[in-house]
């Protein structure tokens, strides 16, 4: 196979922020690693084959088309990431979709990257390398970013999720923690954080993990990323699931505006009553008055008087 060493200067731009993701992971901090794994190298496209559990679900079809129409006239510029596997083919780590641009264009060879990877660190740098997409929509990537905490803080999403509350709530007060366990994991934290370099831990914890929160069928429209967020946010309010559906399908059919969709929104839901409950009131009056009037003494209205009386009571049971 075709072989090219690397300058400094592509390694650190392979692919994107790779070296710092296997960096993070603590891959090139091994001595052992040998020369092979800084090498380029060319592979037959049918020797690589994707993960059993890849962190990416949706491709954009237009950006798809761009990165084809891009490699059919400048070749793949930056390699794949793949791993060696026991039959002698390799999984691919990083690099999806120049992969399956390359097999759309029919390449025989594709230039690769090769390191030796277990399954967990394969699927952080996965992770990782995902959280670089341009495409990448909001849920995907509160997905990914949780997903990797839990991995490198080896505590669940849960956790994960207390631990980041924990520490706002110390920087509200401005206080630190005292606790040697949690300052450890925040720094992990702050680290995985300036490595992703799209967001920082506190507008994740206050405006990504809400997003989870959605309803199910808005969350996956949004995954998919057919929807935008601030529309989603909206569609959500509706707690109909019918009418939000038809909401969904409506907003991606024709592609409505925010406005539209409040619009649809404050046609289907009952109008809020903006007058104050006058009924406590009114019933107040209204015993003032048969106690003035002494309704009990006409027999005809007496008889009416009890029947409502009755229905009253029975409201109170």
């Amino acid at each position: 196979m075709a072989k090219r060493r690397l300058s400094m200067a592509d390694e650190m731009e392979f692919p994107n922020k790779t070296k710092q993701f296997l960096d993070l992971v603590g891959v090139t901090k091994n001595p052992q690693l040998s020369e092979n794994e800084s090498i380029e190298q060319s592979l037959l496209i049918t020797q690589i084959h994707l993960a059993a559990h890849q962190p990416r679900r949706y491709f954009s079809t237009q950006a798809m088309e761009s990165l084809v129409a891009s490699i059919r006239e400048h070749g793949i510029l930056q390699p794949l990431l793949v791993r060696p596997l026991e039959s002698g083919n390799y999984e691919l780590i990083a690099g999806e979709r120049r992969y399956r641009a390359a097999q759309t264009l029919g390449m025989e060879q594709v230039p690769v990257i090769i390191r030796h990877l277990n399954d967990q660190d394969a699927f952080q740098v996965a992770l990782l390398e995902n959280l670089q997409r341009e495409d990448l929509n909001p849920v995907e990537e509160t997905e990914a970013i949780l997903q990797l905490l839990s991995i490198r803080l080896e505590c669940s999403q849960g956790e994960v999720i207390s631990l980041l509350n924990h520490i706002a709530n110390l920087q509200k007060q401005k206080t630190e923690t005292t606790n040697n366990v949690v300052r450890n994991q925040w720094e992990m934290v702050e680290k995985i954080f300036s490595v992703i370099g799209r967001v920082t831990p506190d507008s994740f914890r206050s405006h990504r993990l809400p997003l989870l929160n959605l309803p199910k069928d808005v969350l996956e429209i949004l995954r998919q990323g057919q929807l935008e967020y601030t529309k989603a946010r909206i569609i959500a309010q509706l707690k109909d699931e019918d009418q939000r559906h038809q909401l969904l399908v409506k907003t991606i059919e024709k592609n409505l505006s925010v406005r539209d969709i409040k619009s649809y929104i404050q046609s289907v839901q009952p109008p809020k009553s903006s007058q104050p409950n006058i009924l406590p009131n009114r019933m107040k009056e209204a015993y003032q008055r048969i106690k003035q009037a002494k309704v009990w003494e006409d027999p005809n209205k007496a008889k009416v008087l009890e029947k409502l009386l009755g229905q009253i009571e029975a409201l109170l049971e």
